[in-house]
């Protein structure tokens, strides 16, 4: 199954770029893409291996939707996406695709290589999956808040 493969550059290096997506995390990505939507309290990803990608909705909720499989401070993070086909928590790692962002430096700014992979280990459902999340709907849209905080970062 095909992955999902975005590449675009932020005028940040990429220790920068690095820290706005995982520490800045919770200020760029859309509150309707997660499950509390307007009732969000923080989402965020924990910089270390193993480390969690948690959501805290109203009064305590807590959704742990991946975790950190590699690590290259500034220049590498990997995790698993255990969201499903139907938004759904997927506990399992086993049956959740993977997530890659390449930091690259090109003297000034850097170059974000992003992928979605592994669709298949969704099971049933999952080349809809890939098609909704490769739509201006999915990572286009996610990515794009991305690079505006990047963009209102540098201002």
């Amino acid at each position: 199954m095909n992955s999902i493969q975005i590449d675009f550059s932020v005028a940040l290096s990429p220790g920068e770029t690095y820290q706005t997506f995982v520490e800045d995390f919770n200020d760029w990505w859309p509150a309707e893409y997660t499950w509390s939507q307007d009732q969000l309290k923080t989402i965020y990803i924990v910089g270390e291996v193993g480390g969690l990608c948690t959501e805290i909705g109203p009064h305590g909720f807590r959704c742990d939707w991946g975790r950190v499989t590699e690590l290259e401070m500034d220049h590498k993070l990997v995790f698993k996406w255990q969201i499903g086909p139907r938004r759904e928590p997927i506990p399992d790692p086993e049956k959740a695709s993977d997530i890659k962002v390449i930091f690259q430096d090109q003297g000034g700014s850097t170059m974000i290589r992003f992928e979605h992979y592994n669709f298949e280990k969704h099971g049933e459902g999952a080349d809809e999956y890939r098609q909704m999340m490769s739509s201006e709907y999915g990572w286009a849209y996610i990515l794009d808040r991305y690079q505006k905080h990047c963009k209102h970062k540098n201002n």
